[in-house]
């Protein structure tokens, strides 16, 4: 499936807009639903160590980002959009979930992830270390094995020396399972909590998160998450009847003490 995607070009003052080049037709997403990732492919973290993709799976769901650290514009923002976007959360990265960005240059190193690490965190958050964000490199070979798994494709433009390539994020489960896309540069934080419940089988998340999930439908052509009214409805009713329930059971209650009382008061 075929989405919108978007890019950026900067153009110096006073010239006019090249052409645009025609591979750029080819620079998009291709949405892979519950496909899995390679994890078995190898990259460095920012601190230069050595890992397979899987050795950051198998406990939380992670929000998987494809960007380039030295990236003069588009990564930039769209990093600070999850970032931005995670932040008024509940839920904390490195205890309910994990982000993994791959750098889809391979020139880049993991000095590179290092000082992108250190930025993006400090935004996320004012400690000083928050666990739970990966900055990962790796060879072309390597990230184009992940960017072929989840249908990320991107092109090198050797005239502006830039690569261009969609603005989205993807949200895998803990098996390394693709979930959901969210799309654009900012995400609303309520998108990114319900993608992150939803791709934990609900693992994640406290029950008015698991009514919320219930109450929101994921557009796939939209990448976010929509109202949908009927199961508002339907989640209000279960509410009503839950509250209804209570509140007789807590009147059974008290009347069942009252006659108790009543009957003790009569023997005196």
């Amino acid at each position: 499936m075929k989405v919108v995607w978007i890019f950026s070009i900067v153009v110096a003052a006073g010239q006019s807009s090249p052409p645009v080049p025609s591979y750029l037709d080819l620079v998009g997403i291709s949405q892979k639903f519950n496909a899995p990732l390679p994890l078995e492919t190898e990259f460095r973290d920012e601190f230069g160590q050595p890992l397979r993709l899987g050795d950051l799976f198998g406990r939380r769901p992670v929000i998987l980002t494809l960007v380039y650290y030295t990236c003069p514009g588009l990564c930039d923002q769209i990093l600070h959009g999850v970032a931005s976007g995670l932040s008024p959360l509940a839920l904390t990265a490195g205890r309910d979930f994990d982000v993994i960005a791959i750098s889809i240059n391979p020139q880049e190193s993991p000095a590179d992830g290092a000082k992108k690490h250190r930025e993006i965190v400090q935004f996320y958050s004012r400690r000083a270390f928050s666990p739970g964000w990966h900055f990962l490199t790796g060879s072309e070979a390597s990230v184009r094995e992940v960017a072929d798994a989840v249908g990320f494709r991107y092109r090198y433009d050797s005239a502006s020396k830039m690569y261009f390539h969609p603005a989205a994020i993807m949200v895998a489960t803990p098996e390394g399972r693709l979930a959901r896309y969210l799309y654009g540069v900012e995400f609303k934080p309520n998108d990114l909590k319900l993608a992150l419940v939803d791709a934990s089988h609900n693992r994640i998340g406290s029950p008015v998160e698991q009514i919320l999930l219930y109450c929101y439908h994921y557009d796939p052509l939209k990448g976010k998450y929509t109202t949908t009214v009927l199961n508002v409805l339907r989640a209000a009713a279960v509410l009503f009847l839950i509250v209804v329930a209570t509140s007789l059971a807590l009147l059974w209650r008290f009347d069942l003490k009252f006659q108790r009382r009543f009957r003790e008061m009569q023997r005196l």
